[in-house]
This record gives C-alpha cells, sequence and structure tokens, in this order.
C-alpha cells in the first residue's frame, strides 16, 4: 500500500446514475432539453450520452444557431463530471446575449 492510498478507494463510476445527475446539473444551469441536446433560447449548448464505461459529452465551442461547432470530451469519473459542468458554467456566464 502507497502512502497517497490512505486505505480507500474512489467509489465505482456508474454511468447510468453519472448520467442522470449530469442532467440534473444541466438544468440546474437554465438549460433546456430538447431532442437530447441541452438548449438556452433555442440555441444547442451540450449534448450527453452514456456511452460504455462513461459519458461522452459536447459542448459548443460558441453558440451559433445555424451550424455549432462541438466539443467531445469522454467522463470516466465523479471529478470530470464535476470538471465539465464547472467548466460549462464558467463559459455560460462568459457568452453574452449577442452570442445566443
Amino acid at each position: 500500500m502507497s502512502d497517497d492510498d490512505f486505505g480507500f478507494a474512489p467509489p465505482p463510476f456508474k454511468p447510468d446514475e453519472a448520467l442522470q445527475r449530469l442532467k440534473r446539473e444541466l438544468r440546474e444551469l437554465g438549460l433546456v432539453e430538447r431532442a437530447g441536446r441541452f438548449e438556452r433560447r433555442g440555441t444547442a449548448i451540450a449534448r450527453v450520452v452514456a456511452e460504455g464505461d462513461g459519458l461522452r459529452v459536447e459542448r459548443v465551442r460558441r453558440p451559433s444557431r445555424t451550424s455549432p461547432e462541438w466539443q467531445a470530451r469522454v467522463l470516466l469519473s465523479s471529478a470530470d463530471s464535476r470538471d465539465f459542468v464547472a467548466d460549462l458554467k464558467r463559459q455560460l456566464a462568459q457568452w453574452s446575449d449577442r452570442d445566443d
């Protein structure tokens, strides 16, 4: 056992439960789920889906009604999920109304 371990293992990552939790957190940010996407004022912002032993998430680089440019990422832990939500929250605060 290493000194960094302290005898604790992180809880197992359960993609189905994490997906539900992530969807709830995205709704709390004011996004509306529609056709598998999360939108703000009719503009696609994020997509999430359980895939294998993780979550595949995508968010737009910049809001666009015509052709959004998606940035994909795979979340394999609860910490990854928290980081994704925090980053998205920061981006939402930076985008102004003219970006919608």
